[in-house]
């Protein structure tokens, strides 16, 4: 059994008390606006941890805390510790408690009388509202609820709407919705007329969300005088108001009037300290006005209102933020196009992602290896993993190798701290080589060892480091001549070509050209702030006849250059600006053009050029030519060749 309290400290309130909080002997209770405290204040002019009351020497005492605006005991500032007796008052900021060893000790609650209404202009307010007793704070205690006034305990019937309104709002699709649900639950726990909710807009300009009219009530909504909305919006507090004209006139056959309204109440809707909007609601008739019961109910439906309200309107930001990043995604990373060509590209994309092969990737320069390199990766399983991009034509033989596993402190020249490598930095994820063709022979054999899931180890370090990483190889070189030639590691190209995927380049697809030109021109528009509205047919045709030797990274040149040079609203065939290197057929590489030669001059050329790229090692040479070492003998003397 719980042992009985040994005092108490009750909240007072104008109109008698509010909770009461036991207190126990060998408890600390420290109070203030702190959610960790024993005794939580709602209370701006309170300090987090404001004071404390506790028990010694056979009593109790109250201790301030080094609070802002002091605490007050019997209205005398606390200076030191001060022992309690009943029906001692505390202060702190607003709030007030009495101190009692037994309920019976309380005082009689004062007579309050009515407030008199304040009188503005014609308009008569009765009361005004900060807060409600819908809302609270929980006493911290189980017991303490028994012993609070019944005067100050809500309605059951009105606690059931707003336990009704919070299954409901938990369910509303949009914020319209939510309001329609805030008035019908005013209609069910008041007797108004009329509910609207109105938003607040920049200025203090309010905008009508909704308004609901109670059936033999009048049959349009007046909007709220800009006298009580600005009172409202000001104080933060509910208003109820009684003899209200409103800004508008109704006009009959006969004659014009004010509207008379007979009560309203108007109170803010709020959510972090911020006004939303407003929850206005009024009579037209005197009979049964609106009441301050009322206004406590109305001004709990419209703090709740405004919490819902404000996640609905975090969560559109988010979503209108998460689409706008899904676009920016898609512009950088979606293969575009509808070709025959692309789409059959885009299917062995997806089959191939949900593999854990190897795959080479080969095409033209600028034909979009890469954007195919990167699909993989976000179809495939490792889409949560690092996407590592590396040009292995880039940097030189040292750099490479410590690029892609990196190297420890002092491993060389200019080696200040320990670096972490491409293939650690890409573990659970995917890693893209382009120019793999570029790789020199010392680096393939270690890359090689990588790819057949040997541990490796920094340069300049001796700790084995093992990690589990898709490779993603792309070049534009023939590897096939790479290998006959012995530039290139034949047990590697096979290690590659698990799985081989041929980008085409854009003059086999020229259909996608204006999708692409339009994917560009969205892109940099928006990258600039700059509006067109597409293109001119002029201008399509011109892109069409182009053969775009430079592929899809020469047309997004093009366009990028015509928006920041275009002034029309849209881009027109002047604003396309062409290389002159097409002839209109794929670039020929001048390696490949015809000159007469005998077969021996184009052997003694070939041997000569095998010879100085394997530095005269003769038996090197021979196995590349596929010849004998004796017959290379016997050529290098036809030949006259010399180191």
């Amino acid at each position: 059994m719980a042992q009985p309290p040994d005092a108490f400290l009750v909240a007072r309130r104008d109109d008698g008390f509010g909770d009461v909080f036991p207190l126990h002997e060998g408890t600390r209770y420290k109070l203030g606006r702190a959610p960790t405290n024993r005794v939580v204040l709602r209370d701006d002019l309170c300090s987090r941890e404001h004071a404390e009351v506790f028990a010694a020497e056979g009593g109790w005492f109250v201790r301030d805390l080094g609070s802002l605006n002091g605490t007050h005991l019997n209205g005398e500032l606390l200076r030191s510790d001060r022992p309690l007796r009943p029906q001692d008052e505390l202060r702190l900021g607003r709030t007030r408690f009495v101190f009692v060893d037994e309920m019976s000790q309380l005082p009689d609650p004062p007579q309050v009388a009515p407030a008199p209404a304040e009188h503005v202009d014609g308009l008569e307010i009765r009361k005004r509202l900060g807060q409600t007793r819908y809302q609270q704070q929980p006493s911290t205690t189980p017991d303490a609820e028994a012993t609070l006034p019944a005067a100050r305990v809500p309605p059951p019937q009105a606690v059931g709407v707003l336990y009704r309104l919070a299954l409901d709002m938990a369910a509303a699709a949009d914020k319209p919705a939510l309001c329609v649900l805030a008035a019908d639950a005013v209609f069910r726990a008041t007797p108004a007329e009329v509910v609207a909710v109105l938003a607040l807009k920049e200025g203090r300009e309010l905008e009508l969300v909704t308004h609901r009219v109670r059936n033999g009530g009048p049959a349009t909504y007046h909007k709220v005088s800009q006298f009580v909305s600005s009172e409202v919006l000001s104080d933060r507090q509910a208003i109820l108001a009684e003899n209200v004209a409103t800004d508008r006139m109704l006009k009959d056959r006969d004659s014009i009037a004010e509207l008379k309204v007979a009560s309203l109440i108007c109170a803010p809707i709020m959510a972090d300290d911020k006004v939303l909007g407003l929850l206005h609601l009024y009579r037209t008739i005197g009979h049964a006005p609106l009441n301050a019961d009322d206004l406590e109910f109305t001004l709990a439906v419209a703090r709740h209102l405004g919490t819902v309200w404000h996640r609905f309107s975090r969560q559109a930001s988010l979503s209108a933020e998460n689409r706008s990043l899904r676009s920016q995604l898609k512009i950088e990373s979606e293969i575009v196009g509808e070709s025959a060509v692309l789409q059959q590209i885009e299917s062995q994309v997806v089959r191939v992602a949900e593999t854990r092969a190897t795959v080479l990737v080969r095409g033209e320069s600028g034909s979009g290896k890469e954007l195919v390199a990167r699909a993989i990766h976000l179809h495939s399983p490792r889409r949560e993993g690092a996407f590592i991009c590396l040009n292995c034509a880039a940097l030189t033989e040292t750099l490479l190798e410590s690029e892609l596993f990196g190297h420890e402190k002092g491993a060389f020249t200019g080696a200040t701290e320990r670096m972490v490598g491409k293939f650690e930095a890409a573990d659970n994820g995917t890693i893209f080589l382009d120019e793999i063709g570029e790789m020199a022979l010392s680096t393939q054999a270690k890359f090689l060892r990588v790819l057949e899931g040997h541990p490796f180890e920094r340069v300049g370090g001796n700790t084995a480091i093992k990690v589990d990483v898709r490779v993603v190889a792309a070049t534009n070189r023939p590897l096939e001549e790479a290998v006959r030639a012995g530039t290139f590691r034949r047990d590697l190209f096979y290690r590659l070509q698990v799985v081989q995927l041929d980008v085409p380049p854009l003059r086999d697809r020229l259909d996608d050209v204006p999708l692409l030109a339009e994917h560009f021109l969205k892109r940099f528009a928006r990258e600039t702030a700059r509006k067109f509205k597409g293109f001119t047919p002029e201008a399509l045709d011109k892109l069409r006849a182009y053969r775009w030797p430079g592929n899809v990274r020469e047309l997004r040149n093009v366009i990028e250059r015509a928006v920041a040079l275009g002034n029309g609203p849209q881009l027109d065939a002047a604003d396309i600006w062409l290389s002159g290197l097409d002839v209109g057929a794929p670039v020929v590489s001048a390696a490949l053009v015809y000159k007469p030669e005998t077969i021996e001059e184009v052997e003694k050329r070939h041997i000569l050029e095998t010879l100085k790229h394997t530095d005269w090692n003769k038996s090197r040479a021979a196995t590349i030519l596929g010849i004998e070492r004796s017959t290379l003998d016997r050529k290098i003397d036809r030949y006259g060749l010399t180191k």
